[in-house]
């Protein structure tokens, strides 16, 4: 007899936002959807519960166009009938930063809350790949499971599930653990999250289908309870699934069919799961199958998504937020919670693994471009608003003591919104006169006074008063306008001129001042300004003992780094400390892509177009004191497309596994300018690329040669430094076996190391030759969105111009310490986190206040821990700090805030505070996220 079941069948529909429809055409589908639902909720009281697919952004969706439903939406939530979050999306892990995903979480238990009830759910249904930390991150929100739809198991295209032999669970159940010892029970959807979708009410037909499966489920469930998925990719309500159930209770009564929720289900699963559950251990990526399902090359899909992500990200949660925080310490500013919010939720509605991962079609990435712009121009508000407050706080008297008679200096504060002090290279525009409309001039006579304004024998000091060397470019005449809180608005005409230098270690969290005076020419150490014919005046500044750093036609150097462009316009790059020499740098590899949005696939005997035989032009494009310049210029023959065949075959609907279209025979130019640059403190190369994109079915990535020989490497993932090993398991078929990255890649042995930044450049692959090649993705070019029909996306072959950035940093293994002398593994990866972060530049008056010149406001200790982010709470007005643990050894963190608390406690990532702690020597086990809540004085 077959043994008795419990048939959990859990109404839901997975609701992808955006997807192979715009936006708002699913927008309509969702209305029709929750409006079915409420009826049904209304009409059948056997019609238990749905779940609502793990977000709380449909309700604001939904409650958009139906806003009088509220309280209906409000009643089912408090009575178990709908079941709302954690998250507010359900992003793609791997493509969103570490802190999005709290945000992500964070958000979405306020607004469940809000609605009466958050559903303790860890819901990944889809997620294209599962973060490492995902266990740690659910436990310290109270959540003690995990479901998710692919990871560990090939589940492939259309939801197919493979026979293979290798899991590395046996069972939907399993035990998932982060890498600081955090579990959860992970329940696998094995049979995909449509396994009880459209259950028959006749009762031949249902006798067939529970036949199935029932039989199907038993294949992978460890437990007498088994999980019916009533629902996939925006499934209407079948709104008879009560009738449906009694139809196959009286079909099957050995077995017990409930109409369940996933609180339900999960609590008897886990009461039933065997002792011998698999533990799964970190990231998950299906390294135990053919290497397609989770869907790899997402990374790489419309990669000007990716930096516009990038950005927006670094700017809210690695500026926005820190420096809201300094604003409202010096107490001239509150922190604006309702703005943070809106900037965060407007971010995320582009993290939706199908909006993020560029595989929706054009129409959808169209408005993502749109939802980036507001976002960024909140968080950009917010920034201007808040350096403004901290300015007027900071005490830039003594500079007045080098202005000349009559006439005043311009004071330059620098921000430094990462954890570690920072030096670098800063550009800003600083105004050195405005005249308003309203002054009673005429334009002509304010555009001359403004015009006639003296520039020689500018100098630059630092806050101790010594001539730092700069340039600058004069703006001319611009016009401008403010917008008072209380007046109409005041334009003005005024006088600009663009300022670079180099700051040096301008303090964690904190900012360092800067003064640009009138100089005595009698006394003065700088040479005179030069006025460029016909372009406005140029002013180099360079202090006499401070030498270029172009050493050659093709080289440079600094006091870390020599750097030799060779005649292929490959790099070669010492690192001074150790002597240790690396070729080959910086090689471009075009190869055909007959794949689409999902899947990168290179047609059957394509051979990559490179530049490692290539002669480059190379030139010289800036030798300044603080920074020098050369631009390499490379011109590629490539295809200009796939051949015919490629369309064809996309139309028919064969899988881009079966493909047999090749490149084209037709040719054209494809030119890259690449500058690179070393900055004077600078511990690492910086490499802009930048081209202009006519060619269809291609990818364009960058080559590393780093001459280590390692079985891993490490790269930066979700609150983790993740190792990972550098050939795939030997069940992975895919012919390419690339990874995500956030800010790096890194690669060591016992003589050297080698880690490779970038700005919004996910995908990277690691190439087993004699020696490991880091290939970084910077274009891949498709015309179809792929999965289950024919979508064609001409936007996502992203013609036109592109600039990508990237950062070689190489360090000693043998270096302990994160100190970067000598540069060691952990500093190498602080420099770069810093290099995702933007400088912040704010001009001040001279005046009074109450912070000095070089002031941090958070200073911290801790060997290999990385900050993570410095915000308020909008519940407690607590400042929230994090840090996490790259090591696999306790840590000990140390802080002492610049600014009076009444206590510190521990808290968890909802910012709820836990237990009072000291903040000298609290310890960090291997791995632990650990966020710190400083309670302001009432």
């Amino acid at each position: 007899m077959t043994q008795s079941k419990t048939v959990h069948i859990i109404s839901h529909t997975h609701w992808d936002r955006e997807w192979y429809l715009p936006y708002e055409k699913h927008h309509v589908r969702l209305i029709k959807l929750m409006d079915n639902l409420l009826t049904t909720l209304h009409d059948d009281p056997d019609f238990k519960s749905f779940h609502l697919d793990g977000q709380t952004i449909m309700l604001e969706d939904y409650l958009q166009i139906r806003p009088e439903k509220r309280p209906l939406l409000e009643k089912y939530v408090r009575e178990g009938r709908i079941h709302i979050g954690p998250w507010y999306i359900l992003q793609d892990e791997f493509l969103t930063s570490s802190e999005a995903n709290v945000r992500n979480l964070l958000y979405g238990h306020q607004d469940a809350e809000r609605f009466g009830a958050v559903n303790k759910t860890g819901y990944f249904p889809d997620s294209f790949g599962n973060m490492g930390q995902a266990p740690q991150l659910l436990r310290q929100a109270g959540i003690g499971n995990a479901v998710f739809g692919r990871g560990v198991k090939p589940t492939g295209f259309n939801n197919e599930v493979s026979e293979a032999a290798a899991y590395e669970s046996p069972y939907s159940e399993m035990v998932w653990e982060a890498p600081d010892g955090s579990h959860v029970l992970g329940i696998l959807f094995a049979n995909w999250y449509s396994n009880g979708n459209e259950i028959p009410v006749d009762s031949k037909q249902a006798q067939k289908y529970w036949e199935r499966k029932l039989k199907e489920v038993d294949t992978y469930a460890s437990t007498p309870h088994v999980l019916m998925m009533n629902g996939c990719d925006h499934q209407p309500v079948q709104q008879n699934v009560s009738e449906a159930i009694k139809v196959a209770q009286n079909l099957f009564p050995e077995h017990r069919f409930v109409h369940s929720n996933f609180t339900d289900y999960i609590e008897a699963a886990a009461a039933s799961v065997q002792d011998h559950l698999s533990t799964v251990r970190g990231e998950l990526r299906s390294q135990h199958t053919d290497g397609w399902s989770t869907l790899v090359n997402t990374a790489s899909s419309r990669i000007y998504l990716k930096q516009l992500n990038s950005q927006g990200q670094a700017l809210l949660e690695q500026a926005a937020e820190p420096l809201a925080v300094f604003a409202h310490l010096t107490g001239k500013a509150p922190y604006p919670h309702h703005l943070f919010e809106y900037a965060w939720k407007t971010l995320m509605q582009n993290h939706p693994h199908d909006s993020i991962c560029g595989c929706s079609v054009d129409e959808v990435h169209d408005e993502m471009v749109t939802r980036f712009a507001k976002s960024r121009h909140v968080g950009e508000a917010i920034v201007e608003d808040s350096v403004a407050a901290i300015t007027d706080d900071i005490d830039t008297r003594s500079f007045a003591d080098f202005f000349r008679e009559g006439e005043n200096g311009y004071a330059l504060a620098v921000f430094n919104t990462t954890g570690w002090k920072r030096s670098g290279v800063i550009t800003v525009e600083l105004e050195l006169e405005r005249i308003y409309f309203g002054s009673g001039m005429g334009f002509t006579d304010m555009k001359k006074k403004l015009r006639l304004l003296p520039l020689e024998h500018l100098v630059l000091l630092d806050p101790r008063g010594s001539e730092i060397p700069f340039s600058w470019e004069d703006q001319g005449v611009e016009f401008g306008y403010d917008l008072p809180e209380d007046r109409f608005r005041q334009p003005y005409f005024t006088r600009r001129i663009q300022v670079r230098f180099e700051a040096e270690d301008v303090p964690a969290l904190g900012y360092k001042v800067y003064a640009l005076i009138h100089g005595k020419q009698e006394n003065s150490s700088q040479e005179s300004g030069v006025r460029v014919s016909g372009r406005p005046s140029t002013n180099r500044l360079i202090q006499k003992q401070q030498s270029s750093l172009v050493t050659g036609k093709r080289s440079m150097e600094n006091e870390y780094l020599a750097v030799t462009i060779e005649a292929n316009g490959s790099v070669t790059l010492q690192d001074k400390g150790t002597g240790r020499i690396f070729r080959n740098l910086c090689i471009y590899e075009n190869s055909g892509d007959i794949g689409n949005e999902y899947m990168y696939k290179q047609p059957d005997g394509d051979v990559p177009v490179t530049t490692r035989n290539s002669i480059a032009t190379i030139t010289l494009a800036e030798d300044e004191a603080y920074q020098a310049s050369f631009d390499i210029m490379h011109t590629m023959r490539i295809p200009k497309s796939a051949d015919g065949n490629l369309s064809r075959e996309q139309k028919e609907l064969i899988w881009f596994t079966g493909r047999t279209a090749s490149r084209s025979s037709s040719l054209m130019d494809f030119h890259i300018h690449t500058r690179i640059t070393l900055e004077r403190s600078g511990r690492g190369l910086q490499v802009k690329t930048m081209f202009h994109n006519e060619a269809d079915d291609h990818r364009l990535r960058i080559l590393f040669e780093s001459g280590i020989s390692s079985q891993t490497h490490k790269a930066d993932s979700i609150f983790e430094t993740a190792e990972r090993n550098n050939t795939p398991a030997a069940e992975w078929l895919n012919p390419s076996n690339c990874q995500h990255q956030q800010a790096f890649v890194s690669i060591r042995d016992e003589r050297q190391g080698l880690t490779i930044a970038n700005q919004g450049l996910p995908e990277y692959e690691i190439i087993q030759e004699d020696t490991a090649v880091i290939a970084v993705t910077l274009l891949r070019a498709v015309g179809e969105m792929g999965d289950w029909g024919y979508f064609p996306t001409p936007g996502a072959q992203c013609h036109g111009k592109h600039a990508t950035r990237l950062e070689i940093i190489p360090f000693d293994p043998a270096a302990a310490k994160q100190e970067f002398i000598p540069m060691g593994e952990t500093g190498s990866m602080i420099r770069a986190r810093q290099f995702q972060v933007p400088w912040t530049v704010k001009q001040a008056d001279v005046h009074t206040g109450s912070t000095p010149l070089i002031h941090s406001f958070l200073p911290w200790t801790g060997e290999d821990l990385f900050f993570s982010s410095l915000k308020m709470s909008k519940d407690t007005g607590s400042i929230i700090a994090r840090w996490y643990n790259a090591a696999h050894s306790e840590r000990s963190l140390s802080v002492q805030p610049a600014f009076e608390i009444k206590e510190a406690r521990h808290s968890n990532i909802l910012e709820n505070a836990l237990d009072i702690t000291a903040l000298n020597g609290v310890a960090v086990r291997p791995a632990e996220i650990v966020t710190l809540s400083f309670h302001l004085p009432d």
